[in-house]
């Protein structure tokens, strides 16, 4: 029986080798290499090989979603997994739109995770039945769902990049600081941060850091 190559991206390693053992506790799975940033990543595709690559979106500073989008030019039939502790329902369609096949939260149970592993293997997309609910609600009454009572529904207004700028603000890192993270001026992060107010309809800046840190409360996500 042939052997399924299993290449994991993820920056905790705890994380990473609980997910290896319960990977290759199937007979015909194999986690060919663990990468912990994009570079490494990138590096492991050309030595590896795999037949899935399972990718968490935080990668200590990297943006999974950067990662996913660059593959499609380089490796664009290599499928690709998200497993993250990001909210479902605020990351899925990027992912999708970017050119994953699946999204699935770390939350859930080992058995599951097989199976979205299996599902985008055989060529399909993985959603929670929650998820697919959602964005066939979405097609059917898309003024209906952005007009949702949810307080962090205009987060789906945002820009891969401005939500990325949101994120870290509820981290805590200050202009400076995640200017230097992004590579971009502290002038453009500025201006992304106004756009970030205009969107979420915060009047000042004590506001959108407030409703960020709220939203990784909400979205369960601690890691810096």
């Amino acid at each position: 029986m042939p052997i399924t190559k299993i290449l994991l991206v993820e920056d905790h390693p705890i994380f990473s080798k609980g997910l290896a053992s319960l990977i290759e506790a199937q007979p015909t799975y194999k986690v060919v290499g663990e990468a912990r940033n994009c570079k490494e990543a990138i590096e492991a595709i050309y030595r590896t090989d795999p037949d899935i690559l399972v990718l968490d979106l935080n990668l200590k500073g990297e943006n999974g979603l950067d990662l996913i989008q660059d593959l499609q030019s380089i490796h664009p039939k290599l499928p690709i997994l998200v497993l993250s502790m990001y909210e479902e329902r605020y990351y899925a369609e990027r992912v999708l739109r970017a050119g994953a096949r699946g999204y699935i939260m770390k939350a859930e149970a080992g058995d599951t995770i097989l199976e979205a592993i299996r599902t985008v293997l055989a060529g399909k997309i993985w959603l929670s039945e929650a998820e697919k609910a959602r964005l066939s609600e979405y097609l059917t009454h898309p003024v209906h769902m952005t007009t949702s009572n949810d307080k962090f529904a205009s987060l789906s207004r945002l820009s891969n990049r401005e939500l990325e700028i949101f994120t870290l603000i509820g981290k805590g890192f200050g202009t400076i600081e995640i200017a230097r993270r992004l590579n971009i001026s502290t002038k453009t992060i500025d201006t992304h941060k106004e756009h970030l107010k205009e969107k979420l309809h915060c009047k000042n800046s004590q506001e959108l850091r407030q409703l960020a840190i709220e939203w990784l409360s909400f979205s369960a996500y601690s890691e810096t």
